[in-house]
């Protein structure tokens, strides 16, 4: 659809040419651009065209009302203007005599339009000339316009029935740029290997290397290679062959990797659930896998059910006396079991818009190249420490896995606990020196403190992250990764300069033998800097869709543009910018990304439709008051239903219950709101602009009673806030009405902030609002919100304790349980650590000495600390001695502190305990505390009144 230019004189009467004045009009022109004939097309365009004519003193107002399309939106914004004009005069040919003795001073064009392109018809000659809107160039739209002129004309002459669509507007040094020279990304890589002999061949180089940490677990490489061949032979044995899935579900923990890796040498696919998913979530996926086989231990067997464990073959990884225990440590030989790289590694189920998961099959190859394009991306290697944050059943913890095993780096697995919050996570990844972190934006994005989240290299993946979390980030080699599971895992990657302070977060450009396309709807490249449909190539693709061949033929595609390549159709929508980047710029379908999960709302949609009230329904995210994104959906009831008169959430709440037993937690919509029908647009399709914002009676509330007493009032209101909820009653649950584990860890900072000191694990025990709030007692806090008020009362003096540099103060409450001294104890933090600009040990301890005087302003004081916590207590008595104040009490646990040695300064014993036990540091890291040990100046001296040391043996730890 385009504007074109009438002259306004046609329709006149004797003498029109003639007559003065501006009578040119502009009127909207339809053309078709499908597969009618190009001669065809030129005769109906010229039809069109002569009965427009007819029209040419109609009003655009006319027009558009006429039209049907509201009058806020344009007809068209496109204007294309044919003009007729003289070739320029010669001077003294007498052919311009009217002009003779004028002065031409020159002149300028405006248009209204973004794009206007006028025809000028010399007679003899063509010419182009356009006007458009800042950044595209008026000269691209001439080339294009040129080739298209072109690709006509031949098409007219030799190939008269070719499909108009197919005309190619591209010139052909720009479609040389698009096709070829942004995807030049070959890079030799191991065509033939299978992603597990990559790991063996670590272990051939560092059999003693850590492998595995998890918690207070950890393998070496070797070990970790002997359980898992041993539990492969088992496998083998048990009938295990190529491309057969073996289903996976354990909680995290060692055996769950020895289980991934055993699953692989034995020649199978591995078939990862999270037992964290609804039952029936799994048993659709186990239905439509059909594993033969299932490792899992007795979380896994609670979360499948009795059902499918009387279907498949059970191998219990708990077992105390396991029964491959005897087997061979030896490596089995993929050759014997006729396994190559282009057998599967893996079955991971996503979203499915039918309503039902659809398992994407990924082979060894798309791995090895993965793997090799991680090491050359992110330089992991046998002296990095990479975290294992993702879900079992998410394909981002495939590339956590491949980044450690393949360089011979250790992987980190984090207890759940860890993973749910927030402030602890950014805790473990300092405590464990994480190098390599690969988490979702959305993560970060609700933390008042993202630049804490240190790693070497900070990997960001799941969701488009904002410019602002990307500026707001501590420095550090930042990377924003793409990629669909249908292309394993990533496709493009954009690394962040240090001096970002752009708008858009690009998602970059293709990885090693990966090859992207922008293309239109009919498969044709769009120009450089327009927006299209991203399809990816190369060796990522992966084979398809487990049972499902008609899918797999639609999303999966021969490449026209390179032979015996395959496409695979994303659905994303991005164009390039100006430095070649990809921005991406949503869905051309209604899939959405929630806190890093892909989401299909037709799967939410199919499965609300299966409860009796529900008629019809339709699945969005919007954002709530507090400025999250959250699954809303709409419903049309059955009579079953009732009225919905009187209030409450009784259609929330059994809605929320229905979908909570048969999807994952993320897939449960926050909102559900009871529409008399659902609203449409003139052409009968969805209005999504008129479905309204969710009111209160769209959440699962519960009978309303009003909060009762200063506790639950102020966790009411801090719950309205950040739930987007207007009225939170005393019977209200956090979780059914839409929180989740991000939400809670910043209701954790606001209700400390206001004295309610409480745990997450409380939360998640009793998340009714008057339960949560009877475990609560409202203290005075300091004003230091980092202080832990572990014991508020007491008789006797309070005992300040300092952990560790790690943070971790958990086991401060079990230490206060075990003391029988009546008095208070207060868990002091560790002042924030700027590697720029590190403070001495003098400088921290004057720093934590404000918070402790909040509490108790003199003397005497009485102090404990924990391992390089002994350090800084021991710093903060000396600097309280020597401003004349009393230290009656001094403990150390698990520190040595020389009675009498001329060698015990504070700087040595920080040397000693603190980086001598940190073991391998980051480079800049121990860079920085070696510096603050040689700036310190505190001597030991012995002033305290009284001390008391203790240290463990590390057979008592």
């Amino acid at each position: 659809m385009f504007g074109t230019v009438l002259l306004g004189r046609l329709q006149g009467s004797a003498g029109a040419d003639r007559a003065m004045g501006l009578f040119i009009n502009t009127l909207p022109l339809r053309l078709d651009l499908d597969g009618t004939a190009v001669e065809a097309s030129v005769r109906t365009t010229h039809a069109r065209l002569a009965e427009l004519l007819t029209h040419e003193h109609a009003s655009l107002a006319l027009a558009q009302r006429c039209s049907a399309i509201a009058a806020s939106a344009p007809l068209f914004s496109t204007l294309l203007n044919y003009r007729h004009n003289k070739a320029p005069a010669v001077p003294g040919s007498g052919t311009d005599d009217v002009l003779s003795g004028m002065e031409w001073l020159g002149g300028e064009e405006r248009t209204n339009y973004p794009l206007t392109l006028s025809v000028e018809d010399f007679g003899e000659a063509l010419g182009l000339t356009v006007q458009v809107a800042e950044p595209i160039s008026a000269d691209r739209i001439c080339g294009y316009m040129q080739r298209s002129l072109e690709q006509l004309a031949e098409a007219l002459e030799h190939a008269p029935d070719t499909p108009v669509r197919e005309l190619d507007i591209l010139p052909a040094e720009e479609r040389t740029y698009l096709l070829e020279d942004l995807n030049r990304t070959e890079e030799a890589y191991p065509t033939e290997q299978c992603v597990h002999e990559l790991f063996e061949a670590q272990v051939q180089k560092a059999p003693e290397a850590v492998a595995l940490v998890c918690e207070n677990e950890r393998l070496s490489y070797g070990e970790l290679n002997a359980r898992a061949n041993r539990l492969a032979h088992l496998l083998i044995e048990l009938g295990v062959k190529p491309d057969q899935p073996v289903a996976i579900c354990l909680e995290r923990s060692l055996m769950m990797m020895v289980g991934i890796l055993a699953i692989l040498k034995a020649g199978g696919a591995y078939l990862p659930l999270d037992p964290a998913y609804p039952s029936e979530r799994l048993r659709q996926v186990v239905n439509d896998a059909a594993p033969r086989l299932l490792l899992c231990d007795v979380v896994g067997r609670a979360a499948l059910g009795p059902e499918v464990l009387t279907e498949v073959t059970v191998i219990d990884l708990e077992t105390a006396t396991p029964a491959w225990a005897e087997r061979p440590a030896s490596n089995p030989d993929r050759h014997t079991l006729g396994l190559t790289s282009g057998h599967l590694a893996y079955v991971i189920y996503t979203s499915g818009s039918t309503g039902t998961p659809k398992g994407v099959m990924v082979q060894h190859r798309g791995l090895v190249n993965l793997l090799s394009a991680q090491v050359g991306l992110f330089g992991a290697s046998s002296n990095s420490r990479v975290v294992q944050f993702a879900s079992i059943a998410f394909d981002a913890s495939a590339w956590e896995l491949l980044m450690a095993f393949g360089s011979g780096a250790a992987l980190h697995l984090p207890a759940e606990e860890i993973r749910q919050a927030r402030n602890k996570l950014s805790d473990y990844l300092r405590s464990e020196a994480i190098t390599h972190a690969t988490l979702p934006p959305a993560l970060l994005q609700t933390s008042k403190d993202p630049e804490r989240l240190a790693a070497q290299v900070l990997i960001l993946a799941g969701e488009l992250p904002k410019p602002e979390l990307i500026r707001s980030l501590a420095p550090a080699s930042m990377v924003n990764a793409y990629g669909p599971t249908e292309a394993t895992v990533c496709a493009t990657i954009w690394t962040c300069p240090a001096d970002f302070n752009g708008s858009v977060v690009p998602i970059g450009r293709p990885i090693a033998n990966t090859r992207v396309y922008l293309l239109d709807g009919h498969g044709a490249p769009v120009p450089f800097g327009a927006v299209g449909e991203l399809y990816i190539g190369g060796a990522g693709v992966a084979r398809g869709y487990l049972n499902r061949p008609e899918l797999t033929a639609e999303r999966f595609i021969a490449s026209p543009f390179v032979e015996g390549d395959r496409l695979y159709r994303t659905g994303d929508l991005a164009r390039y910018l100006p430095d070649g980047n990809l921005e991406f710029l949503g869905r051309n379908d209604d899939q959405v990304k929630i806190r890093g999960y892909r989401i299909e709302p037709g799967e939410i949609v199919a499965r609300l439709c299966e409860h009796a009230w529900v008629r019809e329904a339709v699945v969005l995210a919007r954002q709530n008051g507090g400025g999250h994104k959250h699954l809303i959906a709409y419903v049309v009831c059955a009579p079953e239903a009732g009225s919905d008169e009187g209030g409450g959430g009784a259609l929330a709440g059994a809605l929320r219950a229905h979908l909570s037993a048969r999807l994952p937690d993320y897939m449960v919509p926050s909102a559900f709101v009871r529409l008399a029908a659902l609203p449409l647009t003139v052409n009968g399709k969805l209005d999504r602009n008129a479905l309204p914002a969710p009111s209160d009676q769209a959440y699962a509330l519960a009978a309303y009673q009003l909060p009762q007493g200063e506790v639950e009032t102020a966790l009411a209101q801090i719950w309205a806030e950040l739930l987007g909820v207007e009225r939170i009653g005393r019977n209200d649950h956090f979780f059914e009405l839409g929180g989740y584990s991000l939400l809670a860890v910043q209701m954790l900072g606001r209700a400390s902030n206001l004295g309610l000191s409480f745990s997450a694990t409380d939360l998640f025990r009793a998340p009714v609002l008057k339960e949560l709030a009877s475990q609560i007692c409202l203290q005075v806090q300091p004003s230091n919100s980092a202080v832990i008020s572990v014991r508020p009362n007491g008789s006797q003096p309070p005992l300040f304790f300092v952990p560790s540099g790690f943070g971790d103060c958990s086991y401060v409450l079990g230490l206060a349980v075990e003391m029988d001294a009546d008095c208070s104890v207060y868990a002091l933090p560790w002042p924030p650590f700027d590697d720029v600009r590190p403070p001495t040990f003098e400088a921290m301890a004057a720093e934590v000495i404000v918070a402790i005087k909040q509490i108790q302003p003199r003397g005497p004081y009485r102090f404990a600390g924990y391992s390089s916590g002994a350090i800084l207590a021991y710093a903060i008595a000396e600097r309280l001695l020597s401003s004349d104040e009393v230290v009656s009490f001094m403990a150390f646990i698990d520190v040595s502190l020389p009675g009498a040695s001329s060698n015990a300064s504070l700087k040595n014993l920080a040397r000693e305990f603190v980086l001598d036990r940190c073991g391998t540091l980051r480079d800049e890291y121990r860079e920085v505390l070696e510096r603050d040990t040689e700036q310190c100046s505190i001597s030991r001296k012995g002033r305290s009144k009284q001390s008391c040391s203790k240290r463990r043996s590390k057979q008592e730890r």
